[in-house]
């Protein structure tokens, strides 16, 4: 796939997909980077903010959902401008006071805002370039730098006052508002989604073992990862292990090597089949993370999340990307295996912050360890699958 080899109209869209995605990356990481200051400032205990992150993710798993109905009747770029809206709005919102009501409205609605962005940049990507890992995971690298710089504007930010982690809401609020322009902008082909052409959802992508198995990792996947995006810095402050200042840099260090990891899985599908570059992946997400968990010291604290963040990054783009066929051919395909895999970052965050509440923030944060152990499990299970591939797919 080449520059000079796609049309002017694809160039924007892919532009438009990846400045978003940037935008992306920085609210996700900054639903974790915020949550102490937030907790501290408003005074919530492990439970409610646990409750906070997985409202986050519910809001997440309805806009799959609703990101497959609304443009039936609004058409693809309204739909977009009115989750975009939910960005500005629900960031503001969290500035606003600790009426427990208005902050669970707030994080459902950042949820409603990258569900609905994860959704349609990747399916618009897999429209231009269907089954490319190397789109994919260049589209989930911007999510990556802005995954990285997050922490470190929340830090820049609060480095007079912890009480100034509102001005990286307000921030986040202007973002949304650039996010709107962009979508109002872009050439977005296929704007009234019509229900004739859903007649090819028949449902028969339910019968195909690959589909299942890619659904089943990233739910798996997306458990480990909302749990140590929602709570990594939390843990690491309120272990002692690390100051508030350390624990943000370790935010935009895993996040920095995430993208490396995502722009060398996106070189090394060219060269190696995907479930094979899947199944190594797999491997260091759990090896690493028995390294966090274990470590006591920042050396080996930052091996383990550098180590972690490399394994990780092409995860979820690579899994998307063995079922890139079936997700173009069948458009309830992608919705569906979103709001399966949706569950798992619903649950995570609350049973983190269930179990710290009784047992402490450590005892919370090694519950991943089982869905760690299960994605690679399943991992496994899709390499078992082609097993007879010689070559890259």
């Amino acid at each position: 796939m080449h520059c000079t080899t796609i049309s002017s109209s694809a160039k924007k869209q892919f532009a438009a997909c990846y400045s978003t995605f940037f935008i992306n990356g920085a609210l996700a990481l900054s639903i974790g980077a915020l949550l102490p200051y937030i907790r501290d400032s408003y005074g919530l205990d492990y439970a409610f903010a646990g409750l906070l992150v997985s409202l986050h993710s519910v809001g997440n798993l309805i806009s799959s959902f609703l990101a497959g109905v609304l443009p039936l009747w609004l058409g693809r770029r309204k739909s977009m401008l009115v989750f975009s809206f939910c960005l500005v709005l629900a960031f503001m919102m969290m500035t606003w006071g600790a009426s427990p009501l208005l902050l669970m409205a707030a994080y459902v609605m950042t949820g409603l805002a990258r569900g609905a962005v994860s959704n349609f940049n990747n399916t618009m990507i897999n429209e231009i370039a269907p089954g490319k890992a190397i789109a994919l995971n260049v589209l989930h690298a911007m999510f990556a730098i802005g995954a990285f710089l997050a922490p470190f504007i929340v830090l820049l930010c609060t480095s007079g006052s912890a009480e100034n982690w509102r001005i990286m809401c307000f921030l986040l609020a202007g973002m949304g508002v650039v996010e709107f322009i962009i979508y109002a902008l872009m050439p977005i082909p296929n704007d009234k989604v019509v229900k004739a052409e859903k007649a090819s959802s028949n449902g028969a992508f339910l019968r195909e073992k690959q589909f299942w198995i890619s659904t089943g990792i990233l739910f798996f996947y997306l458990c480990a990862e909302q749990g140590v995006i929602g709570w990594m810095v939390t843990y690491f402050k309120d272990s002692g292990l690390m100051s508030a200042g350390y624990a943000q840099v370790m935010a935009s260090i895993l996040w920095i090597l995430i993208l490396i990891g995502r722009l060398t899985a996106g070189w090394l599908s060219l060269h190696m089949s995907k479930s094979r570059l899947l199944g190594l992946m797999g491997l260091g997400f759990l090896v690493f993370f028995g390294v966090i968990m274990l470590g006591r010291t920042l050396p080996l604290i930052t091996f383990g999340i550098a180590g972690f963040g490399f394994s990780m990054a092409g995860i979820y783009p690579t899994t998307v990307a063995l079922s890139g066929q079936t997700i173009k051919a069948y458009p309830l395909a992608w919705s569906t295996m979103l709001t399966v895999a949706g569950f798992g970052a619903i649950l995570m965050p609350m049973i983190i912050g269930a179990v710290a509440n009784t047992a402490g923030i450590y005892a919370g944060m090694l519950t991943i360890t089982v869905a760690v152990a299960l994605t690679l499990c399943l991992i496994l299970a899709n390499l078992l699958l082609h097993r007879g591939e010689k070559a890259a797919d």
